[in-house]
């Protein structure tokens, strides 16, 4: 019983947690694809697995001064979250989500990742390397939309405002179309920083991909009254066509 339990465990470590936050669109060109719908939950994108993902503290667009309203719904059998956002005059939209952090068990640990979606509006393509100034933070050195499968994603992991050298990034495909590992460590792939913080990743497969650079720093108290460090996330997602 002991070792089942402890490959439960081990099985449960291996599949990252990734806060997934994928619209309809990161192009818009025209009106009548200019409603952004939002998805906003807690997977393991490539296996499709599911968690509860508890309402998020807020999704906003380029601060918090904007908030954006979002209705619960369910994503792979558990509680996800929905939003939508009207896309009227050109411009380059950076969306993020600020979450509820998450416990998890197995790892003895809070799970707290923001995710950032980049969006351009009726063909103006400046401004998407601009940082937000969050704690956590992934910039392109890529434009973030309108990406081929096979292009290279570049990014760079800011911590306050500075680049995190050394990082793991973790790397994941949002997985709609069935594919099957060869093996549980090809689910998720991982990259680390370079000294100036910067990361590349050559995306081999359309479709939306996450990228997770990990750094653990702070603790936050749990229910049984002790303190457990929190894993913080800076994200972000791109489409590949």
């Amino acid at each position: 019983m002991k070792k089942l339990l402890t490959a439960l465990i081990l099985a449960t470590v291996a599949n990252a947690h990734f806060l997934t936050f994928i619209s309809n669109h990161d192009v818009i060109e025209n009106q009548k694809d200019s409603t952004l719908t939002f998805d906003i939950s807690f997977i393991h994108p490539f296996e499709q697995s599911g968690m509860t993902m508890e309402k998020p503290i807020g999704v906003y667009l380029d601060s918090t001064k904007t908030p954006i309203p979002v209705t619960q719904t369910s994503k792979l059998d558990h509680k996800s979250w929905k939003g939508e956002y009207k896309v009227k005059r050109p411009g380059i939209y950076q969306f993020f989500v600020q979450p509820t952090p998450y416990f998890e068990p197995s790892e003895e640990k809070f799970i707290s990742h923001v995710p950032k979606l980049i969006v351009s509006g009726y063909g103006l393509e400046e401004g998407w390397d601009k940082p937000l100034g969050l704690k956590y933070e992934i910039v392109p050195l890529v434009k973030p939309f309108g990406l081929y499968a096979g292009n290279i994603f570049s990014g760079v992991v800011l911590h306050n405002g500075k680049p995190a050298a050394d990082t793991e990034v973790e790397v994941e495909l949002y997985n709609e179309f069935g594919l099957k590992a060869p093996s549980d460590a090809h689910v998720t792939q991982v990259v680390k920083t370079n000294a100036n913080g910067e990361f590349s990743f050559v995306m081999n497969h359309k479709g939306w991909w996450g990228f997770a650079a990990l750094i653990e720093e702070g603790e936050l108290k749990y229910k049984d009254g002790k303190s457990y460090p929190i894993e913080n996330g800076a994200l972000i997602w791109v489409k590949a066509y």
